[in-house]
């Protein structure tokens, strides 16, 4: 078997109002025609799931499982609850949106109210027996990531001790239930790099909890080391977005890509096998580090139909899955261990 399970495919960029998008029997249904044998649920949406009573009833999500047309569910994604944990205020007005209507225009509110759910998903996800819920840290630094005026000293540090703060208690509450948060590593996010996990990580206390969702494709965008990353952090990867990228330097505009729109930036998301990331190193290197979880297919493509990039997506998960091997290539060169033969090989123990 795979070391890697999958392929699994990520709901929430195919959720809608038509059939068969528009609920979880018939979403199911249609991504099981394409090979997928997994689903990552978004935790949100109510056309998938009623989040509130998955956290209270186990029966409920049995009925969840049974919805799901033999599909395992990989993970209850709560990105968009994770990012009202910490919002700069100069992005209060756009994240309004993602709240609960009686929350927004209130900060104080909106945060409690995203905390809350918070600990509904990792109830929902221990009822349901999985481990890991996918999420993003929010952000109270990004605006300063490039400053102009510079930072004032302590700015950083004090950052992420107040975003430590706010979610320390939730990674306690998800360590009584069994559950890792994975962060993705994300731009926007104050969890955008290595070195950013890695504060967050220290002013926790080195919560056990605090993980890593790797998607490559942040990293293409941002022109970092995305195999490299798998090597550094291979322990703190506990869930995978498989997602491709490409970044084509321009004379016109840089990685922030100049307020253009997606399809005239120099980066920009890929469907599956049609951007840069070099996905056969990508698994070898997690299956190295033994990463044994789902691939989930994320999509997101300013080209191609959804449709379409579902569709091409299984097979091509599949065909990068590594079965791990049952002995060495060179085994049949091999010998027993015998310590007198050996010392006589290394030249220690001549008469």
């Amino acid at each position: 078997m795979p070391q890697i399970k999958g392929p699994a495919i990520f709901l929430a960029q195919f959720m809608g109002d038509e059939s068969p998008f528009n609920n979880l029997p018939d979403i199911t249904k249609w991504v099981k025609s394409l090979g997928y044998i997994g689903v990552q649920i978004p935790s949100w949406d109510g056309r998938a799931m009623d989040l509130k009573k998955a956290a209270e009833s186990k029966t409920y999500c049995d009925e969840l499982k049974g919805q799901c047309n033999g599909l395992a569910i990989t993970e209850l994604s709560s990105h968009l609850q994770g990012q009202l944990v910490a919002v700069h205020p100069a992005y209060d007005e756009l994240f309004d949106a993602f709240a609960d209507p009686a929350v927004r225009g209130n900060s104080k509110a909106r945060t409690e109210w995203a905390v809350a759910q918070m600990m509904l998903v990792i109830r929902a996800s221990a009822n349901l027996g999985l481990s890991a819920v996918p999420t993003f840290s929010g952000a109270l630094l990004w605006p300063t990531v490039y400053p102009w005026p510079q930072r004032p000293a302590g700015l950083v540090e004090e950052g992420f001790k107040e975003l430590a703060k706010r979610w320390k208690p939730i990674l306690d509450f998800a360590d009584q239930h069994g559950q890792d948060l994975c962060y993705e590593i994300h731009p926007g996010e104050d969890l955008h790099d290595g070195v950013t996990f890695e504060r967050f990580l220290e002013a926790t206390g080195k919560h056990a909890r605090a993980n890593i969702l790797y998607d490559p494709s942040h990293f293409i965008l941002q022109c970092l080391d995305y195999i490299g990353y798998i090597d550094a952090y291979g322990p703190f990867i506990k869930a995978f977005h498989a997602k491709d990228a490409e970044f084509r330097p321009s004379a016109r505009a840089g990685v922030y890509g100049g307020f253009e729109d997606w399809k005239n930036r120099p980066g920009r998301f890929r469907s599956l096998g049609d951007g840069q990331v070099d996905f056969k190193q990508v698994f070898t290197r997690l299956t190295a580090v033994g990463y044994s979880s789902w691939a989930v297919l994320e999509w997101e493509c300013c080209y191609k139909d959804s449709a379409q990039g579902a569709a091409e997506g299984a097979p091509f998960l599949r065909s990068m899955l590594i079965e791990t091997p049952a002995k060495a290539f060179d085994d049949f060169a091999g010998a027993s261990s015998d310590t007198a033969r050996n010392r006589k090989i290394l030249g220690v123990e001549r008469g």
